[in-house]
């Protein structure tokens, strides 16, 4: 079967769980059909909220789902996660719905995408797992959790003096970036780990242990 023979929700099916296994990902049925749910409704609230760059449904699956669920195994048992600048809930919803001893404070400073990321939680049954909280993340006090979660921040590179200064003391610090990124924790962080994203020539997920900061 040809992709041009595909329905957009077999298209994302396909894409999420053929390449699956390239990103460490083990996912269950239910975990694929949520994760369905939670795409159809991006793509619903995207035309007005600008949650992601509009891409296929293949590209979603990969680029943005998977990439955020390589995460996964980074996250201990029952780990409490701070997820920062949240806007359309990547990458920690996907995350939630793929591991269900895992919470979460999401922290988005846009009302409107706050009302989105409610309404997210709400449809892939996640109201007992995360909470919304609508203010830029500086602005308060970091509620205790093990681990700091960002993907996507205006001004990332600039912003991350302030990440690690309001992150818990012994959290760890999972941030996705380029080299860019890269070069900005060289200079704060003494020792981190960089894993690379598979299928991106330039991205890693950055693995950061809050003591040494």
């Amino acid at each position: 079967m040809t992709k041009a023979s595909l329905t957009p929700d077999e298209e994302f099916a396909n894409a999420l769980l053929s390449h699956a296994p390239r990103y460490g990902v083990n996912l269950s049925a239910d975990d694929a059909a949520r994760l369905l749910d939670y795409y159809k409704l991006v793509a619903t609230w995207n035309p007005r909220l600008h949650l992601v760059a509009p891409c296929a449904p293949d590209e979603f699956a990969i680029r943005h789902l998977l990439e955020s669920l390589f995460a996964l195994p980074q996250f201990t048992p029952g780990a409490r996660v701070l997820d920062i600048g949240s806007g359309a809930g990547l990458p920690i919803i996907p995350c939630l719905i793929a591991r269900g001893d895992v919470s979460a404070t999401l922290f988005e400073s846009s009302p409107k995408k706050s009302v989105f990321l409610r309404e997210a939680l709400r449809r892939v049954g996640l109201e007992n797992q995360a909470r919304v909280i609508t203010a830029r993340f500086e602005k308060t006090s970091a509620p205790q959790a093990e681990f700091v979660t960002c993907r996507a921040l205006e001004h990332f590179t600039e912003m991350l003096s302030k990440i690690t200064v309001w992150s818990p003391p012994y959290s760890t610090l999972l941030l996705f970036g380029s080299e860019k990124l890269r070069a900005r924790i060289e200079s704060l962080a003494p020792t981190f780990t960089a894993l690379h994203i598979p299928a991106s020539d330039r991205r890693s997920l950055f693995v950061i242990s809050r003591p040494s900061l």
